[in-house]
């Protein structure tokens, strides 16, 4: 083949090659791309790859510029001499040290400054969030509110905010791609990572993953970060901190079947309405808008403190919200005018954020049932969940080991963002959540399901629910909010 030949045919692979590139990054938008940061240290990170590319390319193309001159200068031809060799020469030894030298220079200075900006100490009126990893969901606590959740985060855009990162079992990585670079989550220690927001990016939602292999289901540890304006996050925090509110909702909707809108099971009945305000939610409400813009009490960098295994760690079921009960903790006006309870609306979350997990194969649950959530809670209270759950105004639920429920109803996903939090998967869910999630730590609870770690069919003798008693309890978990 003539050299003029493969040339040609090099060029048109280059010209595929570079047009299927262009297809894939125009085809779409990229909502987990970290080139489009949305924060100041999404933007410090940006900035150094932005210039370690730019100095890269720059050497890149001399180098490569200067050895194909140099094949093309010297190549093999027909009756041409040797080419004169250069040996020992000092002045050349001395220029190609010197110039990496340089460049080393032109990439330490940048790096370093970013090393700096990045480990630095969070500025004081950070909100600071405790983060602890677990095989393999994400639990978050705000200290300052008092408040516990878990797979989802409400950040209020604008102010800094400070997460204090450790592990419960083995290293996870938490990484939320728009907003910020990704750190370590261990257990022998706690790490620190830091971010502002854009003020822009109120009434957002952010993907965020485990990025460090941590099991089998490594891939299905997922969380939610909401970015909302200060007053939208003083009106979730005041809702945050009352006991569940107590509802029923109607019937449990077949596997990929409409989700019928809540409805109050026969005898049960939310006091006073949904919207009825309570001196309780009214007082809770009270200074933190002030603090959620970040005018409060100054934050810090102090290592994170375990949950404890004792009462304290689940405050509302030791002593509820005075003068109101449960069932009647619902709204009331925050001090930036809405009304306590703000829950981020799921029409308004975008595709990309919503979870598309099948349902394993063969997993089925009886159409038509109708749960009652006074009954549910019933079950729920008396069944080996609380042994492992809490839900503040449930004093039978203190467990310490999984997420806590609380407001589980008002969460837009389960399963640490594998499935939406809807009736149908949520029922699945409790029926066989091993077959849903591989090696999840969630026992098989329904009735003669095969649980796939046990490799054993469960019985009633070990606690096995019936399709009409997982109704119940998916009645009660969706009346948490």
């Amino acid at each position: 083949m003539k050299g003029s030949d493969r040339l040609r045919r090099i060029a048109s692979y280059a010209l595929v090659a570079a047009l299927a590139v262009a297809a894939v990054s125009c085809n779409e938008a990229h909502p987990n791309t970290t080139l489009v940061p949305h924060s100041d240290l999404g933007r410090e990170i940006d900035f150094l790859w932005d210039r370690m590319l730019l100095l890269g390319t720059i050497v890149f193309i001399l180098v490569e510029g200067v050895l194909v001159y140099v094949v093309f200068k010297y190549r093999r031809r027909e009756n041409q001499p040797t080419p004169p060799q250069t040996h020992g020469s000092t002045s050349l030894e001395i220029t190609w040290t010197l110039i990496p030298a340089v460049i080393l220079v032109f990439i330490a200075v940048p790096t370093v400054r970013t090393i700096f900006i990045t480990q630095a100490q969070a500025a004081p009126g950070s909100l600071n969030i405790d983060v602890t990893g677990h095989q393999w969901w994400w639990e978050f606590r705000y200290p300052e509110y008092g408040i516990t959740t878990a797979n989802e985060i409400y950040i209020p855009a604008g102010r800094t905010v400070n997460f204090r990162l450790r592990s419960a079992d083995v290293i996870h990585s938490f990484w939320t791609p728009q907003l910020g670079g990704k750190r370590d989550v261990v257990t022998n220690r706690t790490n620190y990572l830091w971010y502002t927001p854009d003020s822009s990016t109120a009434s957002n939602v952010w993907n965020g993953f485990c990025v460090e292999y941590c099991g089998a289901s490594h891939a299905n540890m997922r969380f939610r970060v909401f970015t909302v304006t200060p007053e939208q996050f003083a009106s979730w925090v005041a809702g945050q901190k009352m006991p569940a509110r107590f509802g029923a909702v109607g019937p449990v909707a077949p596997t990929g079947g409409p989700i019928p809108p809540p409805l109050e099971a026969p005898g049960v009945t939310v006091p006073g309405g949904p919207n009825a305000p309570t001196q309780a939610a009214q007082a809770a409400a009270q200074g933190i808008a002030q603090r959620s813009s970040g005018t409060g009490a100054a934050g810090g960098t102090q290592p994170a403190v375990p949950r404890a295994q004792n009462p304290a760690a689940n405050p509302g079921a030791q002593t509820g919200v005075k003068g109101v009960a449960p069932a009647a903790a619902s709204f009331a006006s925050t001090p930036g005018g809405l009304p306590a309870g703000y829950i981020f609306p799921k029409e308004q979350i975008p595709d990309f954020a919503v979870p598309h997990a099948p349902i394993p194969p063969g997993l089925k649950f009886t159409a038509g049932l109708t749960g009652n959530a006074g009954r549910g809670k019933q079950i729920f209270s008396s069944s080996a969940c609380i042994g492992c759950h809490s839900i503040a105004g449930n004093p039978a639920a203190m467990g310490v080991t999984a997420p806590n429920l609380t407001h589980v109803g008002s969460r837009s996903t389960i399963a640490a963002g594998r499935f939406p939090n809807a009736a149908a998967y949520l029922a699945l869910w409790i029926k066989n959540a091993r077959a849903m999630k591989p090696e999840v730590l969630m026992p098989t609870l329904g009735l003669n399901e095969y649980d796939p770690v046990l490799k054993a069919k469960v019985t009633t003798a070990n606690g096995g629910l019936t399709d009409q008693q997982i109704a119940d309890i998916v009645a009660y978990l969706s009346s948490l909010k």
